[in-house]
């Protein structure tokens, strides 16, 4: 049985790879499309199980790992910008309150009959934009292709005060949320994941931890 991940992410191919796992990687075709009158949860949770769902098709003895991030804050939810006009919308406004980045994992296995998906929730507290650090940002390009608009791990995380969760997540893949559904579903995890914690081996990681 191999590991398989969902994603084209090299954020989320860079954090499964901590865990020490093998595994392959493979671009889910599940298209995502907004789902009227879900919450942000039911939303994210969706989305993961159907990228793991669209891979398992073609790998049904694998064990496939799906996984997506969004935002929500104040009733609405907040995807990846379509350009930097809409990452500019995004951004200012999140800028000065707190929002919640709700990552889902799903895994699928065909011929092991798995099918498991759970979310972490993390609140992030950006900074008031009071000296055009948006607009400074918005420049490097970096928001695009990332939800919310920024990225914690790179520039993006000079935007951002504290958080109150997992880092992990707000990058894309919530490190003991994975080990444990691997764990569960009878997959080995070389690293110990806590220990991983301790050493918080990604960037800026040690910005932010708790």
């Amino acid at each position: 049985m191999q590991l398989v991940l969902a994603s084209t992410s090299p954020r989320r191919q860079e954090l499964l790879a901590l865990l020490g796992v093998s595994f392959d990687v493979c671009a889910p075709t599940f298209i995502e499309q907004p789902i009227p009158g879900c919450s942000p949860l039911e939303h994210v949770a969706r989305f993961a199980l159907e990228k793991a769902r669209s891979v398992a098709c073609s790998r049904p003895d694998d064990l496939v790992l799906g996984s997506d991030t969004v935002i929500g804050s104040h009733g609405c939810i907040f995807g990846k910008p379509r350009d930097r006009a809409d990452a500019r919308r995004m951004l200012r406004g999140l800028a000065g309150r707190p929002h919640d980045v709700h990552t889902a994992v799903a895994l699928c296995g065909r011929a092991q009959a798995i099918e498991s998906v759970d979310v972490v929730t993390t609140r992030v507290y950006l900074k008031a934009d009071h000296d055009g650090a948006i607009e400074r940002y918005l420049e490097t390009d970096e928001s695009l292709g990332k939800a919310g608009a920024y990225s914690i791990q790179g520039q993006g995380g000079d935007l951002i005060e504290k958080i109150d969760g997992d880092f992990t997540a707000v990058v894309g893949l919530p490190l003991r949320l994975t080990a444990d559904l691997l764990s569960a579903a009878g997959y080995p995890v070389p690293q110990d994941v806590e220990e991983i914690y301790r050493r918080q081996p990604y960037p800026n990681w040690n910005r932010f931890a708790g």
